[in-house]
């Protein structure tokens, strides 16, 4: 399908298309194609589409936002996902708008290009790049600089699969940079003497297809200035020489990475880059990992503040308000981070306490429970036709009832949902993940998810493990309190066992012991 004609040509036949009933639109282009242009149907609402916007890092403005939400309104349901990609999905709108929504992402400079199928995704760094105190360089630039490389470029529209790209110089690991095909974190070394800052490179992180696998450092060290040329190399040599022809679920550039081996790789990459590749840096990020909510101090005397928004759907209506607050109390600046939550920068010391004070944010708090602070979720159901079960439902349902009757003063605990072993939720990156699966109860079909914990990113990351199968969706508020109590218990266990390759179940009786 992919030789037969570029995704990035149905640019040039959007119009045509969009006049047609989407019954008569070609199946390759409407179920394949169409996704290089970032709109997707959607099997689960016939004749509706979602698109997916690009927002590189992150970022967006307050008249981008109320672009967006005019689109929404207009064309569409209303709902607007945040994703853990820090951009934003459109629900609901029709083929024959597509022309129109384009011309309208346009004037305030964003586009949907390239957000689907084998392409590189919306490029992911910290949210508070360039502002937060902790970070050993700004990454932003570099992201900006990697996504004007490939977007709109043809000589990268063919990979094997998608690529998911992460540059961060943040030292607090807000990004699940190990999680990517391509991932650069802050690094030091020191050349002629003196200190030098940068990028250590890692290759073949992923979720889904099989589980989590954490990306394998290179040894390479990358300067500032020359990080996005090389990432665009690291993504030329995967289109090159990644798998072919065999199924898709054994394609993405981690099997590549297995197949060669990180010495092979390394030495391919400096075969291309033409010169001797620096070894790695030290690594130095903090083993914590941050979310970025609250009231956060900038390096100007500024703040930032994020505002938890529990499983990242929104509205048309929530997207004008956000647009409101960070023109009337900051910049009119918004940043999106990888927890599917919202960030208004620039905001000065005298215009906080007038901030927290909006109504608004009681509804997005910037300092909720913490079993809502850390919820993420797939699509799930509602849209996905991959998904088993519905999601975002029930995963803000349960963090409510949650909320209700443990303690305020919890530690800080990550829950994300996945629909499926697809893992768009990346489950197997938090304190508890949930993978969505089919059991039968009684002779009756339920709603239930196999249970993952433990798994986290940073400088030591390693994927959650299913420690308990097949619990119904039903039984998950009796089960979770107890859960979340031996938290701390359950992955103290997982390190004394990890050594011995052991797996650690544990049956549901258990829990209640």
């Amino acid at each position: 399908m992919k030789a037969g004609k570029d995704g990035l040509d149905l640019l040039q036949e959007i119009d045509r298309l969009a006049q047609i009933p989407w019954q008569e639109i070609p199946k390759a282009d409407l179920e394949s194609r169409l996704k290089w242009i970032g709109v997707f149907f959607r099997k689960r609402t016939p004749g509706y589409f979602m698109m997916r916007v690009r927002l590189t890092g992150g970022r967006a403005t307050a008249a981008q936002f109320r672009a967006l939400a005019d689109i929404a309104e207009r064309l569409g349901n209303g709902v607007v996902e945040i994703t853990t990609r820090q951009q934003v999905e459109l629900r609901a709108f029709q083929v024959k708008d597509v022309p129109e929504i384009f011309e309208k992402l346009k004037g305030v400079d964003l586009n949907s290009l390239q957000t689907g199928m084998d392409n590189i995704r919306n490029v992911n760094t910290c949210p508070l790049a360039g502002l937060t105190r902790h970070e050993l360089l700004d990454a932003f630039p570099v992201t900006q600089e990697l996504t004007r490389i490939f977007l709109g470029n043809k000589e990268f529209t063919n990979l094997p699969r998608k690529c998911n790209v992460t540059i961060t110089g943040c030292l607090e690991n807000c990004t699940h940079a190990e999680t990517q095909d391509v991932c650069m974190t802050p690094a030091a070394r020191e050349a002629d003497g003196s200190p030098v800052s940068g990028f250590n490179l890692s290759v073949g992180g992923k979720m889904g297809s099989g589980g989590m696998t954490a990306a394998v450092p290179l040894n390479v060290f990358v300067s500032p200035g020359d990080a996005a040329r090389l990432a665009a190399e690291v993504i030329l040599l995967f289109r090159d020489e990644g798998p072919r022809g065999e199924t898709r679920a054994r394609v993405r550039l981690a099997f590549l990475v297995e197949a060669w081996g990180a010495a092979t790789f390394r030495r391919a990459l400096e075969d291309r880059w033409g010169k001797p590749l620096a070894e790695a840096g030290r690594d130095v990020r903090f083993s914590r990992h941050a979310d970025h909510m609250g009231v956060t101090p900038q390096k100007d005397g500024r703040s930032a503040v994020g505002q938890c928004v529990p499983v990242g759907r929104v509205n048309d209506k929530h997207l004008r308000e956000w647009a409101r607050l960070a023109e009337t109390y900051g910049t009119g600046q918004i940043r999106l981070t990888t927890g599917q939550n919202v960030v208004l920068p620039d905001v000065p010391k005298d215009k906080v306490t007038a901030l927290l004070e909006e109504p608004f944010l009681q509804e997005f708090q910037p300092d909720p429970h913490p079993v809502q602070r850390g919820l993420v979720s797939c699509i799930g159901t509602d849209y996905c036709n991959l998904a088993l079960i519905e999601t975002k439902g029930i995963a803000k349902t349960l963090a409510e009832t949650l909320a209700k009757t443990l303690p305020p003063d919890l530690p800080p605990v990550t829950m994300y949902w996945s629909g499926c072993a697809a893992a768009c939720g990346n489950h197997q990156a938090a304190d508890i993940g949930f993978q969505g699966i089919k059991a039968s109860v009684d002779g009756k079909v339920v709603d239930a998810v196999h249970i993952f914990a433990g798994g986290h990113t940073g400088p030591d990351a390693r994927p959650g493990e299913k420690i308990m199968e097949l619990v119904p969706v039903d039984m998950l508020p009796e089960v979770l309190p107890a859960l979340i109590k031996n938290l701390p218990m359950l992955k103290k266990i997982r390190r004394d066992t990890e050594a011995e390759k052991r797996v650690l179940m544990i049956p549901m009786e258990a829990v209640y012991e």
